[in-house]
């Protein structure tokens, strides 16, 4: 059976999208996902799609990042899904109801309110999460975010010269984020401009993402570093994220469609996990 898929991304953060709507489709599990988002031997993608009916919104939105486990929520992903719906849409995930409009820098998202409370990054035991009492040899201090996700975001003089590569997978994984964590190094470049970079849970270095955006805004606001709309500027481009009064967040930025194609699912179920970048 050939599968339908559609490859996107949002400023280089890249999605193999499959329609449930439109067309059967195999069971996804963490093997089948992981296969497809290989970069060598499949097809290729930091996280894989999949688009169902909802009974409470447009649609449903399921995200697998590139090791097969399932993620909550992906800000460049629903900017990628609302560019195929092409109209304001409202789209239910695991971390809630997202809503997308089209917008004249490409489609804005609201992603929701924050979370703030330690139990709700989650971690391991109470801390004041705009100053963890932690670090990991010259990272230190982060705040913690949950906008879908959970965010420990980091404020260095340079985030160019930080060792993401290294130090990204052992934050990620230290048992004081039971669930991991997604870690950004931001520059604060004037109180409307900030410079991003993000090591993303089950991922790994990525060119661009929209929740660690509106995470390391939100907690750049919070400690009085950045106006209340504010540009982020990550490897593969920029993002506005505005926090309102409302207290709800708004990622505005491109999404692009780039190709569509078709798989033969049974091709991948016996290949390796993991995304090989």
């Amino acid at each position: 059976m050939a599968v339908s898929f559609i490859k996107m991304h949002g400023l280089g953060n890249d999605f193999v999208v499959l329609d449930a709507r439109t067309g059967a489709l195999p069971a996804i599990d963490q093997t089948l996902a992981s296969a497809l988002a290989h970069r060598h031997t499949g097809i290729g993608c930091d996280q894989l799609i999949v688009l169902e009916p909802s009974g409470v919104a447009d649609l449903r939105m399921r995200i697998f990042n590139a090791d097969g486990t399932e993620s909550p929520a992906c800000g460049n992903a629903t900017r990628a899904v609302g560019l195929l719906e092409g109209r304001p849409a409202t789209i239910e995930t695991l971390a809630g109801i997202l809503r997308t409009e089209p917008a004249d820098a490409g489609i804005a998202v609201d992603m929701g309110e924050p979370q703030f409370d330690w139990q709700a990054i989650p971690l391991a035991y109470a801390m004041d999460t705009l100053a963890l009492p932690v670090g990991w040899e010259h990272l230190d201090n982060p705040v913690a975010v949950n906008v879908g996700n959970p965010h420990a975001i980091f404020f260095v003089p340079d985030c160019d010269r930080v060792d993401l590569a290294r130090l990204g997978p052992l934050i990620e994984t230290d048992p004081l984020f039971p669930e991991r964590v997604n870690v950004n190094v931001a520059t604060i470049e004037s109180r409307q401009a900030i410079r991003l970079r993000v090591w993303e849970r089950g991922t790994g270095l990525t060119l661009a993402c929209g929740t660690g955006a509106c995470a390391t805004a939100i907690g750049a606001m919070r400690r009085g570093l950045v106006d209340r709309e504010v540009r982020v500027t990550l490897p593969g481009g920029m993002l506005t994220i505005g926090w309102g009064t409302d207290n709800r967040i708004t990622m505005t930025g491109p999404a692009v469609e780039a190709f569509r194609g078709t798989f033969e699912p049974e091709r991948f179920r016996a290949a390796e996990p993991g995304n090989g970048g």
